[in-house]
């Protein structure tokens, strides 16, 4: 009686430690991001006599509205299609071909990724504009440049998430049918590629979002001819002040971002379960049948990604009298013309808003990322893991300037009053960064085999001594990736900062993006420079993050 007793409280035991766990990074989502949101959004819904949908339904009649609603799926569409389409080959080639320096072309692959939006919108203007390289092609403030630049952020989703997955792909069958006269292509339609599906899906949708919910590279390169819902909630927030048309921006995208984390989580889903029915990971020495993925990579990565970087390099040491560092020099000047403080400054504030989100984000990032690696026997129990894996990936999509002007609306007054606290940034900065650490440790969590966990509780290890001594040191090089992205993220990070920034606290994305908006040789010199550097320290953080991080390849 006693030892059944003993069976049946132990499980539950754990599910109230597990449920005690949740509450910690629940309680930050719900203050912090579910509060804002739900706020900005509610006071669409009022006017002066109470609840009224006149101003939503004034707003989701207006052409503009759908206008730039069909600009946002154009966007979005182009870019997932061609991220795709150019993101396959390397993802054969990075993955399942053995060359010299594959991990450090992975490592530089990865970075634009979390380049900050302001330093790519820089970078892509200095390449299109008039007296860039291809300013005669006429595209500043075109289509064409945003979407090359939606494909310059997204292509590493699409190398990394397909690429895990073919890396692990057992060769032996497209070998035997070759040997039975299956042709290469063959070989690929019938056999890789329905192996491929799920990833492939999954990265589709994962881009989709991120390009539907794309703001500071479409606010530079976009114009007043192009824009997204995101940067449709700005200009209504900031410069019309109509929360009513805000707020039903923000439902629509909303909409927009369920319908894309839907789609990513059962393909997500059938992805894992494609990894567990592969074989032995399996590779090649690169040989003739890999050149043409390797010619297809060779002109992305040098002409799409590379050449916007040089370019903003070498524009950057342009001065009135020549080529020099006077660029440079100048961000040691105390403070820039009619500025409060100067580019350094701006840098200090970036590193250390940057850490301490870092730290709030790992921190509660951990504690999702091991609930969610949890495998529950029961359907309800599964069924409440997807619900929580799909709710800690909401901030991905819904607009950053939403939770910022959220934030100015709820964290500056009673009952929870942070107007003039430094801890306003790096808070939305860790809202932010929160979904792409869970996404850095999951993957590691999940591969860990059941059976060790297993074992230890049969001998009589609790919950907590079987995290320490088997999860965590198996799980320890994932965290060196989800840093990475979490600081890197958070160093770029323009959309929520551009409101809560202190006028004397500028971040360096916002010292940049006031600098560009200045009339001046000089100011956009010290742009130039001020985003040669972001730019340099991000890579800096993602190449240390991909060599401290797993040997083998992650799922996003």
């Amino acid at each position: 009686m006693d030892g059944g007793s003993h069976r049946l409280t132990r499980p539950s035991g754990r599910v109230l430690g597990w449920a005690a766990l949740a509450i910690v990074p629940l309680g930050f989502l719900a203050v912090f991001f579910v509060w804002p949101v739900v706020s900005l959004v509610a006071r669409g819904f009022t006017d002066e006599t109470g609840f009224s949908l006149v101003g939503v339904a004034e707003v989701l009649a207006a052409p503009r509205t759908w206008r730039i609603v069909g600009q946002t799926l154009t966007q979005a569409v182009l870019g997932t299609a061609i991220s795709v389409l150019l993101g396959l080959p390397a993802a054969h080639l990075l993955y399942r071909v053995r060359f010299p320096g594959r991990r450090l072309l992975r490592a530089l692959v990865a970075v634009p990724f979390v380049l900050p939006t302001v330093v790519v919108g820089v970078a892509f203007r200095s390449l299109l504009a008039e007296q860039g390289p291809l300013g005669g092609l006429g595209l500043e403030e075109s289509l064409t440049a945003i979407v090359a630049a939606l494909v310059f952020f997204n292509y590493s989703v699409v190398v990394r998430t397909v690429g895990a997955l073919w890396a692990q792909l057992d060769p032996r069958t497209g070998e035997a049918a070759r040997s039975l006269g299956a042709s290469r292509w063959r070989v690929w339609w019938t056999i890789t590629w329905p192996a491929l599906a799920p990833a492939v899906a999954s990265a589709a949708a994962l881009v989709f979002l991120f390009c539907a919910s794309a703001f500071g590279v479409v606010l530079v390169l976009g114009g007043n001819g192009w824009g997204t819902v995101e940067t449709e909630i700005w200009y209504q927030t900031t410069q019309l002040l109509d929360l009513r048309a805000a707020a039903a921006l923000s439902i629509l995208q909303l909409v927009i971002v369920v319908a894309c984390l839907l789609v990513a989580n059962h393909t997500r889903t059938r992805r894992e379960r494609a990894l567990k029915l592969a074989g032995r990971p399996a590779e090649h020495a690169f040989g003739p049948a890999d050149l043409p993925a390797a010619v297809i990579t060779a002109i992305v990565v040098l002409g799409l990604l590379a050449a916007p970087l040089a370019t903003l390099v070498v524009r950057s040491l342009q001065t009135g009298s020549g080529y020099g560092f006077g660029n440079y020099l100048a961000l040691a000047t105390d403070a820039e013309a009619g500025f409060s403080t100067g580019v350094w400054p701006a840098l200090g504030n970036s590193l250390a808003t940057a850490s301490v989100a870092t730290l709030i984000s790992i921190a509660l990032g951990a504690i999702v990322a091991f609930l969610l690696s949890r495998r529950p026997a029961s359907a309800a129990g599964r069924t409440a893991l997807a619900a929580a894996d799909a709710a800690f990936m909401l901030p991905l999509g819904v607009s950053a300037v939403t939770v910022g002007f959220g934030f100015l609306i709820t964290l500056t007054a009673p009952p929870l009053d942070l107007l003039g606290s430094w801890l306003l940034v790096p808070l939305a900065q860790a809202v932010v960064a929160l979904p792409l650490v869970v996404r850095s440790l999951l993957p590691t969590l999940r591969a860990i085999d059941p059976r060790l966990q297993q074992a230890a509780a049969t001998l009589g290890a609790t919950p907590a001594r079987i995290v320490a001594t088997i999860d965590a040191p198996l799980a320890w090089r994932g965290f060196g990736l989800a840093v990475g992205f979490a600081f890197a993220t958070s160093l770029g990070e323009f959309g929520a900062t551009s409101f809560l920034a202190r006028p004397d606290r500028p971040t360096l994305p916002v010292m940049i993006f006031r600098l560009i908006g200045r009339p001046g040789a000089e100011n956009l010199g010290t742009a130039l420079a001020a985003s040669v550097v972001l730019a340099l320290l991000t890579a800096a953080v993602m190449g240390v993050a991909e060599w401290i991080g797993p040997r083998r390849a992650q799922l996003w």
